[in-house]
């Protein structure tokens, strides 16, 4: 998607105050479509992108998340979120505070 925002954004550039050829048709983009694709298409494009950085953030933050979990646990004791229990290195799952190794 960041390739055909670019590649549209030097298309627009390189073409300013002339017509867009169109290779599949004989009708180049006149100045009406290349303010439409100006506005809208390129905006359209710029809020998909903006969406996918989220979610790619939010996918980041989870996985790094994960990393600092599997890395406590392998350091010994992690609280393992919303269960309420420590994972113990080697003896299993025990009651949040109680500690008691459960196997």
């Amino acid at each position: 998607m960041q390739s055909c925002h670019s590649a549209l954004l030097w298309i627009l550039r390189s073409h300013q105050s002339q017509l867009i050829p169109r290779l599949w048709i004989v009708h180049p983009y006149g100045e009406e479509e290349i303010t439409l694709l100006e506005e809208e298409l390129l905006a359209a494009i710029e809020a998909i992108l903006a969406r996918t950085g989220e979610i790619d953030l939010g996918i980041e933050t989870a996985q790094e998340a994960e990393v600092e979990l599997v890395q406590a646990l392998m350091a010994g004791e992690a609280l393992l979120p919303g269960l309420g229990v420590r994972a113990w290195g080697g003896w299993g799952l025990a009651p949040a505070g109680s500690g008691f190794p459960i196997s």
